[in-house]
Order: C-alpha cells, then structure tokens, then sequence
C-alpha cells in the first residue's frame, strides 16, 4: 500500500467510524477501483452503501463480481447480509447457505467466509464454515477462531474443547491458550468454568497423554490457590522428562507468599532432594527455613546452623544469613547478635544490591531496638545509591513506617505520597494502607486524635512486646488528663482510630491464644459500625477464629455466609464460599 493510498485508508475509516458515511463512501470507493482484489475495501464500501439505504447498489456490486468469477464463494455472505439489512431473511439464508454449500467443492475460502460470518454475527454459520474448511483440509486449523465464537456464544464447554484441540495439533499454542483461558478461569475451584476446563484436561489427559496437559493443570490449579495439585502436575512433568526445577521454583514460591506452607514445603523440599546445583538448593533452603520460622519449630536456630554448616557463610548465602538475623531478632528477641551476623554478612556483599538487602535488615534490627535515626540513615543510603530500583521503594517505604512509628506523620506522608504510584503492587498497597491511616486519624487544628498512641502501639507489636501494645491500645479509649495539654477525649465509635485499635487489639490477643477476647474487640467494631471499612475483615478473622481455635462450626459458617451474602465485591469472597461449603459438608 503506498503512502498515499495508506493515508486515505485511514481518512476513510475515521469518518466510517464517525458515521460520516458519504465522506467515506467516496474514498473507499476510490481505494477499491484502484484495487478491485481488496476485500476490506469492498467490505466497508458495501457497508457505507448499506448504512446510507443504498441496497440496490450494494446487490449489484456483489452481483456483478460474482458474475465475474464465481470461484468468489464469500460474496454470497455478503449479500446475504444485504439481504438481511433489508429483513428479507428467506433470501438471506439461501446466500449464506450457498456460500457454506460451496466450501464442499473449494475448502479455500474457509478462512475468509468464516471471518465474515463472525463480523455480521452469524456466529452458527462462521462455526460451520470453519469446521468444513478443517475437515477438508488436515494442514487448516481455526480451532482457536472457533473457541473464541463459542466463547461469545457463552457455550465454555465448546469453547475449551477448541483451545485444548489447538494445542493437540500444535503444542506452541501452549500460552497463547492461558492467556485467553485466564479470561474464563477465576481462583473459585468450584465455578462452571473451571469445573468445564478441568474435565475438559482430564478427559484430554486419558484419551491422549501429553506433557502438554500436565502443563495446564499445573497452572490451572495455581490459579485456584491448590497449590499441592498444581505440584503433583509439575512433579509428574519432571519424572517425564527430568527438566529444570523452574517451575516448581516459582509453584513454591508463589504458594509461599499465599500462606500455603505445607505446600511450599513439598515443592522446596522436592528440589532439595533432586537438584544437583548449590545455587538452586541454596534458594530452596532459604524458603525451608523461612517456612521453619513461619511454624514456629522448636529446632530453627539448629536448622540454620545446619545450613551455614552445608553451604558456608559466604557471597553465595547472603539472602540465609539475613532470613537468620531476622529470626534472631523477631522469634528470639536476640538483636545485637543479629546485628553481629549482619555486620559479618556485609563483608560477603559483592555488590550494591547485596550491601542494600543487608543493610534494609540492619534497618530492620534498629527499628526493633528504638534506634530510629541510625535506622534511617541505613535506609536512606539504600535510596540514594539504588534510585528507582526495588529496593530502594522498600527502604523509602521503611522511611515512612519508621517516621510513622516516630510520630514524624507530616514525613510519613511526604514518603508514602511517593509511593502509592509505586511500580511494586505490594510496596504501593502497604503505602496506600499507612498513608489512609495517617490522613484518616492525624489531629485537625492541633487536637490530639490518639494517632501518636496508636503509632506507639504499632511499634510495641512491631517489636513483640504484645502486653505492653495492648495496655497502650485500652489507654487510647480513656480521656487523658484534662490539665494536660495534650488532651485527648478517648476513642469513640464512629471514629476509624476505635475500629483501627480495636482490630489490632483482636489481632494481638490471638497470638496471644486469648480468643474469646479477640471475639470481644471484634464484636465491639461491628457494634459500632456495621457498614464499616473494615466489617469483612472483622468477619472474616471471626470466621477464622470460631472454626480454627474456638471450634464452634456454626459460628464460624454465620460469619462466612455474612461476607458471602452481604461483601460481595471482598477479597474474601472466595475462600469464604469454599470454607463455607466445607463446613457444610459439600464434597469440593
């Protein structure tokens, strides 16, 4: 197409797109007379002629190319459409029947007589047309055309059949399939159309096996958050063949950060056992103990001892010896000899993101300490010599909690305004979540607001000192002197700051295993108010709490069925219907 024929092109599709039919008639009359064999020239000038009322003119156009080379088997679809402009359907479906009837003696025009029946919407005839065009000729494959129609038809059962054939002719379609598959699939186990697709796999998986399906149903169930399922697909694909660990990598990795550890367990503990690279049971191991901590295991200072015994304590152990100074600080309540092994890990760091990774811990073990400002200036080293990097939004970000935990809001806010537009999602939602708490609370014209005890007590949590947290939370509910200048009337419902303390008030008496106080706090928040920002958060942990350490099952389905009838939109939403359904005794 040359330059000038290109610019009218797009000249003509603006006004056809603006409705200014007659301006665009006459271009892409022009284009199509100086190349007659250009379907989308004829197909937008019929259209510009049908959209203006000129149907006479229109037939004869198509007629008279016909008349010229009957081969032109897609032309009977476009006068068919003509045809049904005018709501003459009986002389339609005689066209559209010839141009489907004609595929029996030239299969060629399958393709292009099946994309003009999914443009006028014809969506049963475009099926037909592809499927005849497949069967006469093994080499063709619309598979995903059709998919796509079955989709739009709402038929999903047909519509995975078509993707999981796409791949059965050819396996490079693999993730051109997830990807229009994610549209369909959410992480309810129990929607149609995962239900749909896993049988769909399953079947396929029977009649003709494949790594291919393996593949899928890995992904399938990561999408659903079964993360065991998932590993028990990639375990089989690594007996098949003996691949790289990758993928089970990545499974663990990502059913680590969803809280599944028991599976997380299973993929680290899987690579340890198969891997013959130190790089990759390194990592692995770093995951295991990092599990070990999340469980609480009475032998984690000897697990890691064990490891620094196996791979040394060195450049390539770096991210161990961190996750061991975090253990000694928030498990141990051992700081300075975390600072000790952070200090020693310093002398490993062979580069800057290193140096930064171990440097946001020592921040870390500060904070812990009440050593603020030694912590910033950690913190503020990592942002001046990784700008734009991820770790330096991570210690901008510890800037602003750091600040915060000061009673530096003013700081806190400069730092997290920064932030909310950060390109690391988790960084720019713990961002959102400060900042909100700050502006929601902090005083108006100088009034205490209880902001400054709330801060302090989320440093005491912060710190493990629990008991003294929660004196210094029931404190935020009483006025305080009224001689004093700085006074405060106490928390009051209706207020964020009474729902805030009292959520983290519930938050610290369960891991203090006082659950019926947690209850309390909870109770006192839906009080309150019901309609809250927080309410399914509050259903959800009291849903949590009656059916994991109160065991009162109907409680806890109360509480599930609230967020599933009355929080539609909550991110709970899902595990709610599944713990939900369990409780009930559905078999899921």
């Amino acid at each position: 197409m040359s330059n000038k024929s290109e610019n009218s092109y797009y000249l003509a599709e603006t006004y056809f797109r603006q409705g200014e039919y007659q301006k665009a008639e006459q271009l892409f009359k022009e284009l199509y007379n100086k190349s007659p064999f250009n379907t989308t020239y004829l197909n937008r000038l019929i259209s510009c002629y049908q959209e203006t009322n000129q149907f006479l003119k229109a037939e004869n156009l198509i007629t008279s190319k016909l008349k010229k080379d009957p081969r032109q088997t897609f032309l009977y679809v476009l006068l068919g459409y003509n045809f049904e402009k005018q709501q003459l359907s009986e002389l339609a479906k005689v066209n559209y029947d010839k141009a489907i009837n004609s595929l029996e003696k030239n299969a060629a025009f399958g393709g292009i007589i099946g994309h003009f029946f999914k443009d006028y919407n014809k969506l049963d005839y475009a099926i037909s047309a592809y499927e005849i065009a497949m069967s006469k000729n093994e080499n063709a494959n619309y598979n995903f055309q059709i998919a796509e129609i079955y989709g739009e038809k709402g038929e999903f059962k047909k519509m995975f059949e078509s993707y999981v054939n796409l791949v059965d002719k050819n396996d490079s379609y693999l993730n051109l399939i997830q990807k229009y598959a994610s549209r369909y699939i959410t992480d309810d186990a129990e929607s149609e159309t995962n239900i749909l697709f896993r049988k769909t796999l399953l079947k396929k998986a029977i009649s003709n096996p494949k790594k291919e399906w393996n593949i899928l149903l890995s992904w399938l169930f990561a999408q659903q958050k079964e993360y065991g399922k998932a590993f028990n697909q990639e375990k089989a694909l690594y007996q098949r063949e003996e691949s790289d660990l990758t993928e089970i990598f990545s499974l663990g990795k990502l059913a680590f950060d969803n809280k599944d550890l028991d599976s997380a367990k299973q993929c680290f503990d899987f690579i340890n056992e198969k891997s013959t690279l130190i790089e990759e049971k390194v990592d692995a191991n770093l995951y295991l103990a990092k599990i070990a901590v999340a469980l609480k295991n009475p032998e984690n200072e000897a697990f890691f001892k064990s490891l620094f015994i196996e791979f040394g304590k060195n450049a390539q152990t770096i991210n161990i010896q961190t996750e061991y100074a975090d253990f000694l600080t928030f498990s141990k309540n051992k700081p300075e000899k975390a600072k000790l092994v952070l200090e020693e890990a310093l002398t490993f760091a062979n580069s800057k993101f290193d140096k930064a990774r171990i440097k946001l811990k020592l921040g870390d073990v500060l904070v812990y300490t009440g050593k603020f400002n030694k912590a910033l200036i950690y913190f503020s080293q990592i942002q001046t010599q990784l700008k734009g990097n991820r770790l330096a939004q991570e210690a901008r970000f510890k800037v602003a909690q750091t600040s915060y935990f000061k009673g530096d809001f003013t700081w806190a806010k400069a730092q997290l305004k920064v932030l909310k537009s950060s390109t690391t999602q988790l960084i720019a939602n713990d961002a959102v979540d400060l900042y909100l708490k700050i502006i929601d609370n902090e005083p108006v014209d100088s009034i205490p607001s209880g902001l400054k005890q709330f801060a302090k007590a989320e440093l005491l949590a912060y710190q493990n000192k629990d008991i003294e947290a929660l004196q210094e939370l029931g404190g935020l509910f009483v006025p305080t002197n009224q001689n004093k200048k700085d006074f405060f009337t106490g928390a009051k419902p209706g207020e964020v700051i009474y729902d805030d303390a009292l959520f983290l008030q519930a938050k610290l008496y369960v891991k203090q295993e006082k659950y019926l106080n947690a209850i309390a706090s909870l109770d006192k928040i839906v009080a309150a108010n019901n309609q809250g920002f927080l309410t399914d958060d509050v259903y959800f942990m009291m849903a949590e709490i009656y059916k994991n350490n109160l065991l009162d099952i109907e409680k806890a389905k109360e509480y599930y069925q609230k967020i599933i009838f009355e929080h539609p939109s909550s991110i709970y939403l899902v595990d709610a219907r599944k713990k939900y359904r369990k409780l009930r005794g559905d078999n899921i």
